[in-house]
């Protein structure tokens, strides 16, 4: 199945480089192009494609009221920024961004997070991943949620930006087993997808298990 992916960055430049790394991939297919949130929001509406690729910082609406706007619609939203401030990464994860990939991450990491988002993953960019998480402090969820022996192991793991193939190889399980103790997880704490689930883990001592 070929992912369908628009485009959203104010920046024709931008854009232009983007699309030529996507449209490179055997997998993939830049469909429509935006260069400001609100007709971003309005593009995607209408042409439904599988991913948004969204800059932080737009004119008429941000990556972050994309990210708002798309939630719930099936359309996976990953931020794609110069911008890797605290604030920014932590509101679009609490939006349902399906991955934070910095712009200097290169174009290896910018398919990667296309292809996680797809699987169910998400994927932040290294340099942000653990020391953000492990500066949440506030609790999504309760610490008293009961958790199989195995939803424990694959949270920690999850914690720590694993994806779910990782974790699949080190316990010795199919990759859809673990994508449905993913799920199973995500349902009890009431997590909107796996980044949620890491900030819970860290925020109430589970990461670590």
């Amino acid at each position: 199945m070929v992912t369908r992916i628009l485009l959203a960055d104010d920046q024709e430049g931008i854009r232009a480089a983007f699309r030529m790394i996507l449209d490179a991939q055997p997998d993939m297919t830049v469909v429509a192009e935006a260069a400001d949130g609100r007709t971003a929001i309005d593009t995607a509406m209408a042409v439904r494609p599988d991913v948004v690729l969204a800059d932080i910082r737009m004119p008429g609406a941000d990556g972050i009221e994309v990210t708002r706007a798309l939630a719930g619609t099936g359309i996976r939203v990953v931020i794609v920024t110069t911008f890797g401030l605290e604030e920014y990464v932590h509101a679009a994860l609490e939006h349902g961004a399906d991955g934070f990939v910095l712009k200097r991450s290169g174009p290896t990491l910018l398919v990667e997070a296309v292809r996680a988002a797809m699987n169910g993953d998400v994927l932040i960019s290294p340099q942000l991943t653990v020391r953000l998480l492990r500066d949440r402090v506030a609790a999504r969820g309760t610490p008293h949620v009961v958790l199989t022996e195995r939803e424990d192991e694959i949270v920690a793991m999850v914690a720590y930006g694993r994806t779910n193939a990782e974790i699949a190889a080190e316990l010795f399980l199919a990759p859809g087993t673990v994508k449905n103790h993913v799920a199973s997880i995500q349902r009890k704490i009431g997590a909107r997808n796996r980044v949620a689930v890491a900030v819970w883990a860290w925020s109430t001592g589970r990461a670590g298990r």
